[in-house]
């Protein structure tokens, strides 16, 4: 079944109006009709099943035949993304998303090359947005990822995860060392962009409790580097691997009158 995102509001009655790309998207290219249901999730815990009633002039109106709970039961994540350049974090987000990062925290290093103006923020924080919300369809999942403004260091540090990884090739242990025995409840992962990291980064890095990791003789490329460590954790503590439920998460409730 078809699931889409949309804003909490919109699912606090017994009817559902869906105008704009939404309606576009059923009408036009998924082709749906009268009778057919979708999964409209509210990225926070609720997912509804709707059935369309009528295709309007104003959009179209859905009714909510049954409400439940979901759950996710991914290891949470913050992938702590050091900002790249060109559209590397349009790739970073998509995947990162699909692989089921919970919170993504992008932040200013020093070697950070993309510093765009103030004008432009707006429009990349508009297109962030619906590359993340696009990946969540996509693949399925039941909550949105959380995605952070650009920040600095000191703040992007800031967190109660009980296992924090610093990607660096320097001075570092491999991953596989510092992941055996581990049983995380939570885990943030800091890449550097493209330069790497300045040795005052990691510093303030070690002294937030982030360890220094290694992946062995290889060095990985910005956008590919956190992929990695999500994919390794996700098997290990999360999902990754698990076997497939009819509608994982979601309990059958009972239709309503």
């Amino acid at each position: 079944m078809r699931r889409f995102f949309v804003p909490a509001e919109q699912l606090r009655g017994a009817e559902v109006m869906l105008g704009g790309e939404l309606e576009h998207h059923l009408g036009r290219v998924l082709r749906a009709r009268v009778g057919d249901e979708v999964e409209l999730l509210d990225g926070r815990g609720l997912c509804c099943r709707c059935r369309i009633e009528e295709f309007t002039k104003k959009g179209v109106r859905l009714r909510v035949i049954t409400r439940a709970p979901v759950r996710e039961r991914t290891l949470p994540i913050r992938l702590i993304q050091g900002l790249p350049k060109s559209d590397k974090m349009d790739l970073i987000l998509q995947k990162g998303t699909e692989l089921g990062v919970a919170a993504f925290t992008p932040w200013l290093a020093g070697r950070s090359v993309a510093r765009p103006e103030p004008e432009r923020r707006e429009r990349r924080a508009q297109r962030w947005e619906k590359i993340v919300v696009e990946a969540a369809q996509q693949s399925r999942r039941a909550l949105l990822p959380r995605l952070d403004a650009p920040m600095g260091l000191d703040e992007a540090l800031c967190g109660d995860e009980d296992l924090r990884l610093l990607l660096w090739e320097e001075q570092s242990l491999p991953l596989a060392e510092i992941l055996a025995g581990q049983k995380p409840r939570a885990a943030a992962v800091l890449v550097g962009p493209e330069g790497g990291l300045e040795a005052a980064e990691v510093e303030r890095a070690r002294a937030a409790g982030f360890i220094p990791v290694n992946f062995g003789p290889r060095i990985l490329r910005t956008e590919t580097a956190g992929f990695a460590v999500v994919s390794v954790l996700q098997y290990l503590y999360g999902d990754l691997g698990c076997a497939v439920a009819a509608d994982p998460g979601i309990p059958t409730p009972k239709e309503a009158p």
